[in-house]
């Protein structure tokens, strides 16, 4: 029996949790009731055409990412939600939603191809703002999801619910990457992850209040950046609060070596004055935090996962708007 839990052995040798964000232009989430399989879209619900459109994507290698999602309705309905995330391009705070309501999971694919293609859609779209947090259950697919990441979904309910928030839904979702990071999520339409989480850490991101040094612990990046700038990302996060959230971002690799040691690195930031900053900065490999890892419980061999530090951070630019001008 394999007594080997790699969420539990991350925290062990004190893993960084940063860095760990994936990096994808489309998050495509369709509602599909678990049980889902190891590989979610071989699960029993998923039609040959949506497991096809995957496969295809995948192939194709674009920066698409496919997700089941489930909540405690999702057995009972007789629709599909459908939501695409999509980033826009320059300064933004994340990504754009499109919800949909379709029939049945059956149509999906050819709906999706339409979306992806530009092709407008006779079908209902839902542009309300809400905010979807994404848990990974998939216990199929990796056991510490299943014994960290169920209980978190099933509590972060009741937090929310005291939270007395609005707009805010909460859905079982399959693998994301980090389970290792268990319980992890995703909290979209910014696309920030975080893992290591636990209710009280989980109400201050929902409220952005509280110590804003717990990202040092549980914030994994966010989606919306190439994974080294993660890190100078959750820098200025630090630097500026949990006004940072209220600020539009954009941000670049400049320069790096041939054994991606060492980059050179942009961000740049709309304040809510209007006024844009532009930091730049020296990323370097950081023996310390680069570790070797399982990657997963079924994990057969370790691999190294390459940390980062902030060699050097300088603010190469500014344009101030005057408030009386």
């Amino acid at each position: 029996m394999n007594t080997f839990f790699c969420s539990d052995h991350s925290k062990e040798i004190g893993e960084n949790v940063i860095g760990s964000a994936t990096n994808y232009e489309t998050y495509i989430l369709v509602e599909c009731p678990p049980p889902w399989t190891s590989e979610a879209f071989n699960s029993k619900w998923v039609p040959s055409n949506l497991k096809a459109l995957v496969e295809d994507v995948k192939r194709a290698k674009l920066p698409i990412r496919f997700l089941l999602i489930a909540n405690d309705e999702s057995h009972k309905v007789e629709q599909t939600t459908l939501l695409i995330y999509q980033k826009p391009k320059g300064l933004s705070q994340g990504y754009r939603k499109q919800e949909f309501k379709l029939a049945n999971i059956e149509q999906v694919a050819p709906f999706v191809k339409k979306i992806l293609w530009g092709n407008f859609s006779e079908y209902e779209r839902e542009t309300r703002i809400t905010r979807d947090i994404l848990v990974c259950t998939h216990g199929s697919h990796d056991k510490c999801c299943a014994r960290y990441g169920n209980p978190f979904y099933f509590y972060a309910q009741e937090t929310i619910t005291h939270s007395g928030l609005e707009n805010v839904r909460i859905w079982k979702s399959s693998h994301f990457g980090g389970h290792r990071f268990a319980p992890t999520m995703i909290d979209l339409p910014e696309g920030r992850y975080y893992g290591n989480l636990d209710q009280d850490v989980f109400k201050s991101i929902l409220t952005r209040t509280g110590d804003i040094q717990l990202f040092n612990k549980v914030y994994r990046g966010w989606g919306i950046l190439p994974v080294p700038l993660q890190i100078l990302e959750k820098e200025l996060i630090l630097r500026h609060g949990w006004d940072w959230f209220n600020y539009a971002v954009a941000g670049k690799i400049l320069e790096q070596s041939l054994d991606n040691h060492t980059l050179l690195a942009e961000l740049s930031f709309e304040d809510n004055s209007g006024s844009l900053y532009t930091y730049k900065a020296k990323l370097v490999k950081d023996e310390k935090r680069t570790v070797e890892v399982k990657s997963s419980c079924n994990a057969k061999e370790t691999s190294v996962v390459l940390k980062y530090s902030i060699a050097a951070l300088c603010l190469d630019s500014r344009r101030v708007v005057s408030l009386s001008a």
